[in-house]
């Protein structure tokens, strides 16, 4: 899963959504060094990305993927689903989903002296460029897609990888909604 959706599956704290959060940047971390709340949010990141990773949905999504882009399917998944949650929200969210943007991004900016440096950096843009509502647009999911690509340091064929995503969105969504519940009820059973 990517920002959007790890920061959903946070429980509402800013401890929990740094944590939840941190997952993405925990490289090099000392993590005894972080407090409890926001130690306990990493692993639920890290136990998120594995339940994800192994989900059946996930991993036939995958493989309709081309034989040249397949490497690069759970990146391309992980921001697309954000773009679903955005999508499905009157199924999942709670409340008004502008106001639940405006509250991650309050919390994240309250939670950034948490942060590891290029995690905070990342934040920032995250808020200021408003990457959550630009997640519901799909072209804007591709132009996302298409800057995680730049920063690939290899030869790859990752750039334009929404032009295969458009004609197996349907099928891609509606996989999504069959793995999603089963994911907000994994995050679930953690909490208790």
């Amino acid at each position: 899963m990517n920002h959007f959706a790890h920061l959903y599956l946070a429980r509402p704290t800013v401890e929990s959504r740094v944590g939840n959060l941190l997952g993405d940047f925990a490289r090099g971390l000392d993590e005894r060094q972080l407090p409890k709340p926001v130690r306990a949010g990493l692993e639920h990141h890290r136990a998120i990305d594995a339940f994800t990773d192994s989900h059946p949905e996930v991993l036939a999504c995958k493989a309709l993927f081309s034989a040249q882009r397949r490497r690069f399917a759970g990146i391309a998944l992980d921001i697309l689903f954000d773009h679903y949650l955005l999508r499905h929200w009157t199924s999942f969210g709670h409340g008004d989903k502008q106001e639940f943007i405006h509250e991650l991004y309050r919390d994240l900016e309250q939670g950034v002296d948490l942060m590891p440096a290029d995690m905070a950096r990342v934040t920032r843009s995250m808020v200021s460029h408003d990457w959550f509502r630009a997640y519901q647009d799909l072209n804007k999911v591709g132009a996302a897609m298409d800057r995680v690509a730049q920063r690939i340091r290899f030869q790859h064929r990752f750039a334009g990888i929404i032009e295969e995503i458009r004609p197996m969105d349907d099928e891609l969504e509606a996989r999504f909604l069959v793995f999603f519940p089963d994911l907000l009820a994994f995050s679930e059973s953690r909490r208790s």
